[in-house]
């Protein structure tokens, strides 16, 4: 699979000045750490789940969640495990393992993660890995434990994305001891952790807070604090860090506005105008801000509950030609020794040493996002998207 793969040849060809990378579940962790991109949640009791992952594929989406639990009820979880096991049958006899994005399990329990490897039988080759929820060190090392039994009974590589939104991580007076265990935890497992998510809505739910749809994450500002925190302890660029992705985006419908519209009339001059509209209608605006904000403060890809949130996300991942311009700069051989150096856009100092770490995932960024070309923007990338996806 590879991002942007659903549009046809010649238009990659007129977007891209570099096109993205072709990965597979097989890549190594840091590549498949940051061509999540948007990752799609659905709830795991859907009767059309096999047919779903097929098309969300074949619309851009390379992850997904199969969710078992908040978003199904508390009786419903036995038939939801029924349903995955049969969902991953169908995938698997029609031959769709070329077809399908990354796949990973939310569970509840540390049992269910061995219980339901079992029970995939072959079909735990279409698996990627399970989403981990409420994660601290005191109930994360059991889910890490059954992950490495689970690995070792199949036979096959089994990631764990930990979802970060339990109390003590938010609460100021636990924050510091919670964020230390969680440390030690993924330390030790970080050849099976291939990326820390971000559960903002359990956040705001501890304190009774929902953002609304003008506003982000980062408004909010006791989740912004933990945001900020998290990035510091598990986000650092030296090595010891890990991917942190964005918070969900919970809006998908149109809702009376309070506040003016996020997005300047100027990118979207001429024919893309339509596209801000309908990106304003629904909401798309604050989502928009949010991904920018996002990427500002350390994190990749992005939680996404609904199929209209990934082109955006997507879109707004290609690295720019200015970025990529500036990387390479930063990056030569013969500027190992630092400095400063004018950048080729004449708008700004790229100083080698403190920017080595920024060059460097920008870099990573365009290998598996691609480079747009020098006139294309983000605009017209969500609008090639959108129009592929109709």
């Amino acid at each position: 699979m590879r991002h942007f793969e659903h549009l046809a040849p010649s238009v990659r060809n007129g977007l891209f000045h570099q096109e993205p990378v072709a990965f597979n579940a097989g890549s190594p962790a840091r590549t498949l750490s940051v061509a999540l991109g948007a990752t799609l949640y659905a709830p795991g009791t859907r009767p059309s789940l096999a047919a779903d992952v097929v098309k969300q594929a074949e619309r851009g989406v390379v992850s997904m969640v199969l969710c078992l639990e908040d978003s199904i009820g508390d009786e419903d979880v036995v038939a939801a495990e029924e349903n995955l096991v049969r969902q991953f049958a169908v995938l698997d006899t029609a031959g769709a393992g070329s077809r399908v994005p990354l796949l990973f399990i939310r569970v509840r329990e540390p049992d269910q993660i061995t219980d339901l490897v079992r029970r995939l039988g072959p079909s735990v080759r279409l698996l990627s890995g399970f989403v981990l929820p409420k994660f601290t060190e005191e109930r994360g090392v059991p889910f890490l434990e059954a992950l490495t039994e689970a690995e070792a009974e199949c036979g096959r590589r089994l990631f764990a994305m930990p979802v970060l939104e339990s109390p003590e991580l938010l609460h100021l007076e636990t924050r510091r001891e919670a964020l230390a265990g969680i440390a030690r935890t993924v330390d030790k497992y970080r050849d099976r952790v291939l990326a820390l998510r971000l559960g903002v809505t359990d956040f705001c739910s501890a304190y009774g807070l929902r953002r609304a749809p003008d506003m982000t994450a980062y408004d909010v500002q006791i989740v912004a604090s933990v945001i900020a925190d998290v990035v510091n302890v598990l986000g650092r660029a030296d090595g010891s860090g890990f991917t942190v992705t964005g918070p969900v985006w919970e809006y998908f419908r149109q809702h009376e506005r309070m506040f003016k519209p996020q997005l300047r009339r100027t990118p979207f001059a001429g024919p893309a105008e339509e596209l801000r509209t309908a990106l304003i209608e629904h909401d798309m605006d604050g989502l928009l801000r949010e991904i920018q904000l996002d990427r500002a403060n350390g994190l990749q890809g992005k939680t996404c509950i609904h199929p209209s949130h990934v082109a955006p996300v997507h879109a707004l991942s290609v690295v720019s030609h200015e970025e990529f311009s500036d990387a390479q700069d930063i990056l030569r051989p013969e500027r190992d020794g630092g400095g400063v150096l004018r950048s080729a856009y004449t708008n700004k100092m790229n100083e080698v040493k403190p920017h080595r770490a920024w060059a460097e995932r920008i870099m990573l960024r365009a290998e598996v996002f691609g480079v747009a070309r020098e006139d294309v923007s983000f605009v017209e990338l969500l609008a090639a998207s959108v129009r592929a996806g109709a």
